[in-house]
């Protein structure tokens, strides 16, 4: 396949971190040296993390270990995007109560506020970012908090993340716990999908045609779609096949690959019939209300065919059987 790579039609690569750098402690397969020759080539490489239990800093330091090459001013978390929608709910200064890990208490120290771990101490509003030391009494002071009429801020609604062990519960569990138990959801979210975060990114890069890159249609994909930029879907974190054939317009990727090298390959070209769609030797027809798969040479290939028809069909108003697609596509991806 001849032509230039995915990459070059972008100024800016805005990554996703958990599921698409790293999972745990171990970095993902390909993802140091896709970034370095991303680098390498001049491209721009912003890091955007839904994940509030770590300050900026911390994120670096890990980045390194695991051969990211990165500064501060490269990671932009979701604590500090939370800061910016303070002004709209108390003065500059206020005491805030700290529900989550260190990476809130250092965004809100940085933003001139003054972090505070119970309501005793007179906090103006509530901020609730994931830390995997969360306790019980953590969420209850969060509830007595909220229910006391405080501005509830939620970093980012995650509902879950990949760990080293599987998929663990996220912040966006956490936030529903809360939720349910006061009868109201936060007064504002500033993770992905919102937009704040990728608005913050795309300020300090500069960038006019930025890619955001993330393992999660929820948050990563609609993200890109609410501040109107294209989005890449990697395998390596949450998100199943089953998920992205069903996907919502909203939370439909531009591009997708197993891993981060799919930035530096030609990405091939989707051409989408009436009945079918066919995307390199790989085909997708539509038989009744079935999905029937030809897969061709490159299996992803036959993903990006079967992901198309089945979101022209749902367009259509027409729901596909895919089990079976589902189950030819699996066993040709291993």
């Amino acid at each position: 396949m001849g032509g230039k790579p995915l990459m070059a039609g972008f100024d800016a690569l805005l990554f996703d971190l958990d599921g698409v750098v790293y999972v745990g402690p171990a970095a993902v397969p390909h993802a140091a040296e896709s970034i370095a020759a991303a680098r390498a080539a001049g491209m721009a490489c912003s890091f955007v993390t839904n994940n509030a239990s770590r300050s900026g800093q911390s994120v670096v330091t890990h980045l390194v270990e695991i051969g990211v090459v990165a500064d501060v001013d490269d990671v932009i978390t979701s604590p500090q995007a939370a800061v910016t929608l303070l002004p709209g709910y108390v003065p500059d200064g206020a005491r805030v109560l700290v529900i989550g890990g260190s990476g809130i208490d250092e965004a809100l120290v940085d933003g001139g506020y003054v972090p505070v771990r119970t309501l005793a101490d007179g906090p103006a509003a509530v901020m609730q970012g994931f830390s995997p030391d969360i306790s019980w009494r953590d969420l209850a002071e969060a509830t007595f908090a909220v229910r006391s009429g405080l501005p509830w801020i939620a970093t980012n609604p995650d509902l879950t993340f990949p760990a080293a062990g599987g998929i663990a519960p996220g912040n966006g569990a956490l936030v529903r716990v809360v939720a349910e138990t006061v009868g109201r959801g936060p007064d504002a979210v500033a993770g992905k999908p919102e937009p704040p975060l990728l608005l913050a990114a795309i300020a300090r890069t500069g960038a006019t045609r930025p890619l955001m890159i993330g393992d999660r249609l929820d948050t990563d994909i609609a993200a890109g779609s609410r501040v109107g930029i294209p989005s890449l879907l990697v395998f390596t974190g949450v998100t199943t096949l089953a998920e992205l054939l069903s996907a919502i317009p909203e939370e439909r990727p531009a591009y997708l690959g197993a891993d981060l090298r799919v930035l530096h390959a030609p990405y091939p070209t989707i051409e989408i019939g009436p009945d079918e769609a066919r995307c390199g030797g790989a085909v997708a027809r539509r038989d009744d209300e079935h999905l029937d798969i030809a897969v061709g040479t490159d299996p992803w290939d036959a993903v990006r065919a079967a992901a198309a028809l089945a979101w022209t069909s749902t367009d259509d108003g027409r729901t596909l059987d895919c089990d079976d697609a589902l189950a030819r596509l699996a066993a040709a991806l291993g």
